[in-house]
């Protein structure tokens, strides 16, 4: 069976060889304003009258750094996930400044740009809390409210010397269940009748967040492996993820990217808040 693959243009070329360096703050700042937006995807804001000035979303290897502004969902429209499949999404929440919004994946996407938009939707929050909601045109219906797991990873308690909290979040769709899970762990199960699941994937982040996600993939629940291609990268769900040489490189480029989003974030905080916009749940 095909394997439906999200693909992102890299801004760099990357390879276990290189060396990341910065030559500064300002420098940090000039790559971040170069990289580009995501390649074929599109976005739909909550609020009416916002646009692109009110949200940064980068191709950044690996994967998409995205910095709200208004609750939006970001998504490429070819990346569609049909039958028995698997979804997983690899994020990374910078500090969210208090905040307790929610940020994810939705499924079962269809009309996102028309009057009767669909998809279920898988949130966490700060705190160690995730939710279960719906979306049918501006019609939103709670599916499994706002519960506390253990593991969901808050950034107030993230391990020590790390500046962001890392949670992969999971979905596993078999017949009629639904599997959520976050980092490995199931969080909630439940019937799949009723509620949107075949069509479009993607990201949903709410108000006013910082986030990376490395991955968001779907495959089916059949296939043997899976991967995510970044231009010239090709990062398979075999050994080579474990390897040595591969796992220095996640590290060296995740703190790469810390780096280069300090800035970026300091912006966002200093930028005072839309009248009009209260947190999204």
């Amino acid at each position: 069976m095909p394997i439906s693959i999200l693909r992102i243009a890299a801004a760099i070329t990357l390879t276990f060889g290189l060396s990341i360096t910065t030559t500064g703050h300002a420098a940090a700042q000039d790559e971040m304003e170069e990289l580009p937006f995501p390649e074929g995807w599109e976005v739909r804001f909550d609020h009416d009258g916002a646009n692109l000035d009110d949200l940064y979303l980068v191709a950044m290897p690996p994967g998409i750094h995205v910095t709200t502004g208004p609750a939006t969902i970001a998504y490429h429209p070819d990346s569609t996930a049909t039958g028995d499949f698997t979804i997983e999404s690899e994020t990374f929440l910078f500090d969210p400044q208090g905040r307790r919004e929610a940020f994810g994946f939705f499924i079962g996407g269809s009309d996102l740009q028309g009057p009767d938009q669909r998809y279920t939707y898988f949130l966490l929050r700060e705190g160690g809390e995730f939710l279960v909601k719906t979306r049918a045109g501006s019609e939103m219906s709670v599916v499994q409210d706002w519960t506390a797991h253990p593991a969901i990873v808050s950034f107030a308690a993230r391990p020590e010397d790390t500046g962001t909290a890392k949670n992969v979040l999971g979905l596993q769709v078999s017949g009629d269940e639904l599997r959520f899970s976050v980092n490995g762990e199931e969080v909630w199960s439940g019937p799949r009748d009723g509620l949107a699941t075949e069509g479009v994937f993607g990201l949903r982040v709410n108000h006013g967040l910082n986030l990376h996600v490395t991955t968001i993939m779907a495959h089916p629940v059949s296939a043997g492996g899976s991967f995510i291609e970044l231009d010239e990268i090709v990062v398979t769900s075999g050994s080579c993820i474990s390897c040595p040489e591969a796992q220095g490189l996640w590290d060296r480029l995740r703190a790469f990217l810390g780096r280069l989003k300090m800035e970026r974030e300091e912006q966002m905080a200093t930028k005072p808040e839309k009248e009009g916009h209260p947190p999204h749940r």
